[in-house]
């Protein structure tokens, strides 16, 4: 009897383990992932949600427990959830935007961190001789359109411009560094470019009519003070409005006439693909590329287009 109920015992672990070894194998690991989004708006909510999608499509959503932190704009909130987040010792954190990169950037070297909504990281991280790679505990995507292409749209719909002002944030790295890839082209056309620039969001409105003064058209990079403030750069210039190509497609449904789009939802997709198989043990974080948007389009703002008389070519999108 002893050693009948010794081998029904011995039968009972066995299937335990193998059950076991069952729900591990079918990743019954929960893996909690931080996201760290830098302030409320369409372009970074769009890469939040495909970047939790992605996760969810690779992982399964009972595998998966997200803690999604808004820092409502303050670089100096980013740096408090960076601590939290190292404290909870994540297996893996999403830093949405410039700042929130360089928070988490400046709080852990272990934890895998992928940027995404970052237009250069060589810019962001301080990186000499970048050479697509970032190393160490970061990779991540970049929102960046090729600026060349963006310049090409100014001189197609506005041929004639030869005064083209440049308006951003100069308080944001990656904007500074547009300016300065997209003045060298222009120039390079033959254009005379000028640029203006606001610190935060107190001078938006009167930097906006000083622009509008001194220029035939005006080009607004990927900046997060001015998708912030796009219904004031475009009230701001009163009633000596000039036509304005924005970086992304969210300052120009506010206030521009035309941009060449990137999805942030597809982007923020892509950059959970980069974190499942991260967390899969597929890759290493330290070997990954930044990856960049795989299309974009050509879109126009219908209404902004009416009030300058401007109708864009059969290639351009409209903005619905």
């Amino acid at each position: 009897m002893k050693l009948k109920k010794l081998l029904c015992l011995a039968l009972a672990l066995c299937l335990c383990a193998a059950m076991l070894t069952a729900f591990t194998s079918c990743g019954g690991k929960k893996y909690r992932i931080g996201i760290l989004q830098l302030a409320p708006h369409a372009a970074l909510d769009a890469a939040t949600n495909g970047f939790r999608q992605a996760l969810i499509d690779e992982l399964g959503e009972d595998n998966l427990k997200f803690d999604l932190q808004n820092a409502q704009g303050d670089a100096n909130i980013c740096g408090t959830v960076a601590s939290k987040f190292v404290s909870k010792n994540y297996d893996l954190v999403l830093a949405n935007a410039t700042a929130a990169l360089q928070a988490m950037a400046n709080a852990t070297t272990t934890i895998p961190i992928l940027g995404t909504s970052v237009t250069d990281y060589a810019t962001a991280l301080d990186i000499s001789n970048f050479n697509g790679t970032v190393g160490g505990n970061i990779s991540g995507t970049s929102d960046l359109a090729p600026l060349d292409k963006q310049g090409d749209m100014i001189l197609e719909l506005f041929p004639t411009a030869q005064n083209i002002g440049i308006l951003y944030c100069s308080a944001e790295p990656n904007s500074v560094y547009q300016a300065n890839v997209m003045q060298s082209y222009l120039e390079s056309q033959g254009k005379t470019v000028t640029r203006y620039t606001f610190s935060d969001s107190n001078d938006v409105s009167s930097v906006s009519a000083t622009a509008a003064a001194g220029s035939d058209v005006i080009y607004i990079p990927t900046d997060n003070t001015a998708a912030d403030c796009k219904q004031t750069i475009y009230s701001g210039m009163g009633t000596n409005k000039k036509p304005i190509i924005a970086g992304e497609e969210g300052i120009c449904a506010g206030c521009g006439v035309a941009t060449l789009s990137i999805s942030y939802y597809d982007l923020g997709y892509a950059t959970g693909k980069m974190a499942a198989k991260i967390l899969r043990g597929e890759a290493n974080i330290s070997e990954m590329p930044i990856e960049y948007a795989a299309a974009t389009t050509k879109k126009y703002n219908p209404t902004i287009c009416a009030e300058f008389g401007i109708t864009p070519p059969a290639d351009y999108v409209a903005i619905d």
